[in-house]
């Protein structure tokens, strides 16, 4: 029988970056933009905190763009400080790349397993779904974290044989994977 667990983020990870002021290293976005307009110009930004010492930063969302070439849904958006919009953005490699920024994800995240009555199977089939986000973590972590095992264990299990996967489970990933282990 083939069990499903999902990754499901629990609120918006950290933002990697210098802060200005007190040289901490990371930002807690809040959901909240700025948006300014020049004319026929527009410029957008998402507002993140310094986790120390509580100082604005500015992410680039829009930058001297036609006022008539942004959709009417993204503006409204915009001014409504949408925080799904703020989780869209953060995902989006292109505003991170403008913005020379990473993401923290530790701690913004559960596995739901739908509870453990398949901790004492003999062979247990797992697709793993992400929710909405491409959170990027270990599969050794989150069999680890679904089975009630270590690391290490889930570790000797691959090399043993009893645990295997289409997807390599030694880095990070951050997309849709199945896996079966065998005790």
């Amino acid at each position: 029988m083939l069990e499903n667990w999902v990754v499901v983020p629990t609120c918006l990870p950290l933002v990697l970056r210098r802060c200005h002021a007190c040289a901490s290293e990371r930002f807690r976005a809040n959901g909240r933009f700025r948006v300014n307009a020049h004319h026929k110009l527009i410029d957008a930004w998402l507002l993140v905190l310094c986790t120390t010492c509580g100082e604005t930063a500015k992410l680039t969302v829009l930058e001297r763009v036609n006022v008539r070439s942004v959709r009417p849904e993204l503006l409204d958006r915009l001014h409504d400080n949408d925080p799904g919009l703020a989780a869209e953005l953060l995902q989006d490699p292109v505003v991170r790349r403008r913005n020379r920024v990473a993401l923290d994800w530790t701690g913004a995240w559960r596995l739901d397993t739908g509870g453990s009555d398949h901790l004492d199977r003999e062979v247990i089939d797992v697709s793993v779904r992400f929710a909405a986000a491409a959170v990027p973590v270990r599969p050794v972590r989150l069999i680890a974290d679904g089975c009630g095992l270590s690391r290490a264990g889930v570790e000797r299990l691959i090399a043993e044989g009893n645990l295997v996967s289409a997807v390599r489970l030694g880095g990070r990933i951050s997309g849709d994977f199945t896996f079966t282990l065998k005790r």
